[in-house]
């Protein structure tokens, strides 16, 4: 019965995955096109035409299930907040990540039960599976946009260096911003994504102060925050743009060699863990294992 259970679960694993692969190669086109496809390396639009289909399908799937399951609407707000940060935008995504938390915990939980890895204690392991399956997109989510908060507090130095240069130059802090875009885009990408949105959101009719307010919020660094509050006030006073921003430079260097020294000195204690449980007790046996065994071979 076993066997049974298993060959059909595998039959129907790879039916799925042959559905899967025929679907996205392009099972409905003519045979002609096909071998013409196959013979001809796809150009560099086509693979990135190709891959944006692809995520299109399996959005629009998981959508379609995240639709299906009721969600809670002070949930909601906070899911899509985390998802702004991650850099998914659109209102799918959020239903897609609806459909993960659903469809992750049934996948795990039959990966379990038709490989046999439950028969110890079946209760504990297959809720197991679906609490992680569960967890699992949401850890994902939020190790997203911790990466992505990280590159925007590293590229802000270098960003306010040239919106200085620009602002000193002359230009307008709007225009210093699509400057910044312009030249940042390769080495900076995230942060002149932002940048892009201030300044669409700004030539839509929003004022400054609302988009770059929304920009804070949007991202969620303390850095940016802070400089959009600097930036609000110095507009609000009739200040100078370029020496504060300046300052504001100086200051963000100074907080990250502060966070530099800082990641150093909890270095050292972090290393007395591995130090302790891995490196001593090799360095004990090596050194004290041929004494022991010496006078081990003495007394008896």
């Amino acid at each position: 019965m076993i066997w049974a259970t298993s060959g059909v679960a595998f039959a129907a694993v790879v039916m799925i995955v042959l559905a899967v692969v025929y679907g996205f190669s392009g099972g409905n086109l003519p045979a002609a096109e096909r071998l013409t496809r196959l013979w001809r390396p796809p150009s560099t639009d086509e693979r990135l035409g190709f891959r944006a289909k692809q995520k299109q399908k399996v959005t629009q799937v998981l959508g379609d299930v995240g639709r299906i399951i009721p969600t809670s609407s002070k949930r909601m707000p906070h899911t899509q907040r985390m998802m702004a940060r991650a850099g998914f935008r659109r209102p799918e995504s959020i239903m897609a990540m609806q459909g993960m938390k659903v469809l992750l915990p049934v996948a795990l939980v039959a990966l379990v039960y038709f490989t046999g890895l439950y028969h110890q204690s079946p209760i504990f392991i297959l809720v197991l599976a679906a609490v992680v399956g569960y967890m699992l997109p949401e850890f994902w989510l939020t190790t997203r946009v911790r990466h992505r908060q990280n590159q925007l507090r590293l590229s802000l130095p270098d960003c306010l260096d040239l919106l200085v240069v620009c602002v000193e130059a002359g230009l307008a802090l709007d225009q210093a911003f699509m400057r910044v875009t312009q030249e940042l885009r390769i080495v900076h990408p995230i942060l002149c994504e932002e940048l892009d949105l201030v300044n669409a959101e700004i030539r839509i009719g929003r004022t400054r102060v609302e988009a770059l307010r929304q920009l804070a919020d949007r991202t969620g660094v303390e850095d940016i925050k802070s400089l959009v509050a600097m930036l609000v006030q110095t507009e609000r006073f009739g200040t100078s743009i370029a020496q504060s921003l300046r300052v504001h430079s100086d200051e963000l260097r100074t907080k990250r060699r502060q966070r530099a020294e800082e990641l150093a000195a909890k270095a050292t204690v972090k290393m007395i863990p591995p130090l302790v449980f891995f490196i001593f007790p090799a360095l004990f046996v090596v050194i004290l294992g041929p004494a022991v065994i010496t006078l081990f071979r003495h007394f008896m």
